[in-house]
Formats: structure tokens, C-alpha cells, sequence
């Protein structure tokens, strides 16, 4: 099933828009939706979920046209927020079951295999007894995935999940993610490139509320092959060099230098080597020709 959005728009009452004029295709798997704080993508999230209506633009999975038929969708929906709430002194298990009868399963040996069933996907079958309040934020973040995994969704959306969790957390959840996006169509929201060369197969950026670029991991960083250049410099030159070339990044080095990153069609001075592309170089082009039109757009 795929998931169609076509000329989306929305603008909320304070002049804020959104989302601008996006059309995208998502199939089954894993999609990567990656772009700075600010750039739309959980005002975007939101309009897929059907928690608010877009002012234009139409979206569809299989044959629902989510518009007009909000609870068809909900029905074949998981969605994790950036900020889940739970009931402070339930278990894992209880809660689970409570949200089982909700969604419509009333017999207890169905309720009781369900929840078996997430709790082992999830990696929570340990703690299952435990007040989920008193989970860490990476295992909150599993529950979340469970709750949602009751419905047996098609469409699974999760809006920047890695978010604030440690190194450990971060990888158990991930792996969690890698296990259910085999069948269903994930569409997981980022600003972390990391986690969307780990997991996604397929990607977007996002800022401004527009799509700058949709491909695969693989295919981005083919694409700028032999347009990455290295170079150490000093400190205080930095300023100088971002005047000069476009400087992607830069690290600090412990003798008072600095690596910077560069992305040229051809070797862009002495001293410089080239390198092998990331994803993250990907990312912060797209970022760069979007400032630059932008800012163009505006002096015109």
C-alpha cells in the first residue's frame, strides 16, 4: 500500500506555514522524513495521522482517501508522538491490555496473546510487571511502539523517537523499529541523520515545509561523489574559509586547528584532500541550496 500526498498545504492562524505545496510517494518500509527543528515535519506528521486537516492538497493510502474517510485510516494507523503520555501507576502489561480493549479486542485470551506478542517485539517481556512511570525514556519509547503495534498497523508513524535517549537506549530502540518495518510502511521523523543511514531505505528532506530532496541513502551520497574536500586550518581562518568555499562542516582538533568540510566540483585550493561522502554531507547541501534560493527569491 502506498501512501500518496498531492500539493499539501497548511498554515496555521499565527501566519506560520507548515507545510507548502508538498506532493510525496511513500511505499512499504522505511522512510526517513529528516530535516532541522522547525522544518515541518511534525506539522506533517500530524496531517498524515488525521489529528488536523491541511488547507489544500489531497492524501491517500490504498484506496482510503484519508480526508474523508479519517477512521478507515485510524484503523490501519500506529502513531507515536514526540511526547507520549502514560498512566503513572500501571504496569506495562495492564495498560497494554487496557488499550487492547480499546481498540476493539474483547476476548481476555486475545487480549493476553497481544500483549505477549509486543511486549517480546518490544523487548519489554523483563518488565512487564513494572510501573511504565518508572521506565527510562529509551523504554518508554518501546512501550510507545508496543501501544501502537496493537492494531496490527499498516501505516506506522514515529515523530523524532531518538530524541533525547543515550547511545544504549538509541540502538535497542532502533532495533525495535528494524524489526517491524519489514511489512508496514514507517515513516520515521528526524533531525538525526544517523538514524536514517542505520534504518531508512528510503529518505526526504524537509525544510520550510517542502520536500528539497527525496532518494535513497545509497543514491545521495553516489550523487556527490568527488565533490568532498578535506582540510586542516587554523582557527581564526574559519570565518575566511566559509567566505570562500562552502564549508559544510568543521571539528576542532586538540593543537588549536580545525578540520573543515567542503563540497566543490573540483579541488578547491592547495592542501586540500579529498574525501568520501556521508549522509550528512547530503543533509547539509540540500540545507545550503535551500538558504541560497531562498535568499535569492527574496532579493528578486
Amino acid at each position: 500500500m502506498k501512501l500518496i500526498l498531492k500539493n499539501v498545504s497548511k498554515t496555521y492562524t499565527n501566519g506560520v506555514k507548515a507545510i507548502d505545496d508538498l506532493s510525496l510517494e511513500i511505499g512499504t518500509g522505511m522512510f526517513g522524513l529528516l530535516g532541522p527543528n522547525g522544518a515541518g515535519k511534525s506539522s506533517l506528521m500530524r496531517t498524515i495521522a488525521t489529528l488536523q486537516s491541511p488547507d489544500s492538497g489531497s492524501i491517500s493510502f490504498g484506496d482510503i482517501n484519508v480526508l474523508e474517510n479519517q477512521m478507515d485510516l485510524r484503523k490501519l494507523l500506529g502513531y507515536l508522538p514526540q511526547s507520549f503520555g502514560v498512566y503513572p501507576k500501571m504496569s506495562a502489561e495492564k495498560l497494554l491490555d487496557y488499550f487492547a480493549m480499546l481498540k476493539g479486542v474483547s476476548s481476555i485470551s486475545d487480549r493476553n496473546k497481544l500483549v505477549s506478542e509486543v511486549l517480546e517485539i518490544t523487548n519489554l517481556s523483563d518488565v512487564r510487571k513494572k510501573h511504565v512511570a518508572s521506565y527510562s525514556g529509551g523504554m518508554k519509547q518501546r512501550f510507545g511502539i508496543a501501544q501502537l503495534l496493537l492494531n496490527n498497523p499498516k501505516l506506522i508513524i514515529v515523530d523524532e523517537p531518538t530524541a533525547g535517549l543515550d547511545p544504549a537506549e538509541r540502538h535497542r530502540f532502533l532495533n525495535v523499529l528494524r524489526e517491524i518495518g519489514t511489512n508496514s510502511t514507517v515513516i520515521f521523523s528526524t533531525h538525526i541523520v544517523e538514524d536514517v543511514k542505520e534504518l531508512c531505505n528510503e529518505m526526504a528532506i524537509l525544510n520550510g515545509g517542502r520536500i528539497l530532496k527525496h532518494t535513497t541513502p545509497e543514491k545521495a551520497t553516489a550523487e556527490i561523489e568527488g565533490q568532498l574536500w578535506t582540510k586542516v586550518i587554523q582557527r581564526d581562518t574559519l570565518e575566511e574559509m566559509a567566505s570562500k568555499y562552502a564549508v559544510l562542516s568543521s571539528n576542532y582538533n586538540r593543537d588549536n586547528t580545525m578540520n573543515i568540510r567542503v563540497f566543490a566540483n573540483d579541488k578547491p585550493g592547495e592542501d586540500f584532500i579529498q574525501s568520501t561522502p556521508e549522509l550528512d554531507d547530503v543533509y547539509f547541501i540540500a540545507l545550503m541550496k535551500d538558504e541560497v534560493n531562498l535568499a535569492s527569491n527574496l532579493v528578486s
